[in-house]
């Protein structure tokens, strides 16, 4: 069912999942403004969404909060899920059920989008790619860049013209919910396949095939751009329909970056090679990415202290995004604040590169106590790296900064998810922030 934007008016929508950081707020700003008669529904309070609610103020919605009434999702014509939402979920079978229409705020910009769109996703980087994709594209036409990186576009739609390019980062999530729109984008990226969140798919097959919706359904006129460093994602190729694409952070001419690690040269070749579909050179990339610092809690630097540099990647939420930033920097060289939520997510190889490269690891939240147990068992009788233990985070940070000598680098790289202490990783990263600063 495609819904014209005349066609919303007296519609009932429900939009499952507000969000504490809003996720749901674009697409229910959209749909009132479309003249839907618009319900939301979240299990959180509304003390909880305080700062969602707020930007509500003056739509004629209407807001079930605490707490899902099974009549939001048998009474509705449209149910817009959050992306969070799992797609096994009994409130959308029972919207299904009862006839209404599943979509999503993404599947409901792509079927709308007048222009060609890039679609970015992979378990690490696919937020630096795209905001490096978007940059090197502003140097050529107008670009237009959203999606999980936190914006949703629905609301530039009017201003969105044939002739721009439109730049999205894709979760798995949201990708799981293509197949209701059977579209993919013209452009599709995947910059690598992680253990990642497999507290919510069933294992790593499930996961991959959501990372294969970004092409599932391209066309031959559409091209599908893979990294060659990884194993599993490179042979994807064999199931593109359209033009295929190779990159790796090795076998191109290196760029020149401000931002510090080979994975980073990975992303800037990555977004290259799709920025370069629009005719984009070399050159103009060049300079569009020495104009690109980075994003907040992704190796960000914070501040130096007495010689010591502290560094934020709270983004770090896995034991491979934290081998990459153990990586981007010199053996020994860090004290590792590590730790946090368990998501179910073997944790061997991070602790090995802890054991190798970290000259000290802080080892706190839920994981912590079998994170530095095991790197004392694999630095056998040495005593490098020092492992501590603490329970709380901002105790974490204190230590780091006492271990820390004039050189070294304190590096918040947890390898593990933040909700043990934590709504998100944005909050610890700004915790991290101001503890350091």
């Amino acid at each position: 069912m495609y819904l014209s934007d005349d066609e919303w008016r007296g519609k009932k929508v429900t939009v499952m999942g507000l969000g504490r950081q809003g996720g749901g707020l674009g697409v229910t700003t959209w749909l009132c403004r479309q003249g839907a008669s618009v319900t939301v529904s979240d299990q959180a309070t509304r003390d909880e969404l305080s700062q969602s609610v707020a930007k509500l103020a003056g739509y004629d919605v209407q807001l079930h909060l605490g707490g899902h009434d099974e009549r939001d999702f048998t009474t509705c014509d449209v149910l817009v899920a959050n992306p969070a939402i799992p797609f096994d979920s009994p409130h959308l079978a029972e919207a299904t059920k009862a006839g209404a229409t599943i979509t999503t705020e993404i599947n409901l910009f792509l079927a709308r989008c007048p222009c060609p769109v890039i679609g970015i996703t992979g378990s690490a980087g696919k937020s630096t790619t795209t905001a490096m994709t978007g940059a090197i594209l502003a140097k050529h036409l107008t670009a237009h860049v959203g999606g999980n990186i936190g914006k949703s576009l629905l609301e530039e739609l009017e201003q969105i013209q044939p002739d721009h390019v439109v730049v999205l980062e894709l979760s798995s999530f949201q990708c799981s919910y293509l197949p209701l729109l059977g579209k993919s984008p013209h452009v599709a990226v995947v910059t690598n396949l992680q253990p990642n969140h497999l507290d919510r798919h069933t294992d790593m097959e499930d996961y991959g095939w959501a990372k294969r919706q970004v092409f599932a359904f391209q066309t031959e006129q559409d091209v599908l751009i893979l990294n060659t460093a990884d194993v599993a994602v490179s042979q994807w190729a064999t199931q593109a329909r359209g033009k295929v694409v190779y990159f790796s952070g090795d076998d191109k001419p290196p760029f020149e970056l401000v931002l510090p690690g080979r994975h980073n040269q990975a992303n800037a070749q990555a977004a290259f090679a799709a920025a370069s579909q629009f005719g984009v050179t070399r050159k103009q990339a060049q300079e569009a990415l020495l104009g690109c610092t980075g994003l907040p809690h992704r190796l960000e630097f914070v501040v130096e202290r007495n010689g010591v540099s502290f560094y934020n990647d709270s983004k770090c939420t896995t034991p491979d995004e934290a081998v990459v930033a153990l990586d981007a920097f010199a053996a020994r060289a860090t004290v590792v604040i590590v730790g946090g939520y368990d998501k179910k997510i073997d944790m061997g190889n991070m602790c090995r590169k802890l054991a190798e490269r970290a000259g000290a690891i802080i080892a706190v939240g839920q994981t912590g106590p079998a994170i530095a147990d095991a790197v004392e068992a694999l630095r056998g009788g040495g005593q490098s790296p020092a492992v501590l233990r603490v329970s709380r985070f901002d105790e974490a940070v204190a230590m780091a900064a006492h271990v820390a000598k004039p050189g070294q680098i304190v590096l918040l790289a947890p390898g593990c998810a933040s909700f043990d202490q934590f709504k998100n990783y944005q909050e610890r990263g700004d915790r991290f922030r101001e503890l350091v600063k």
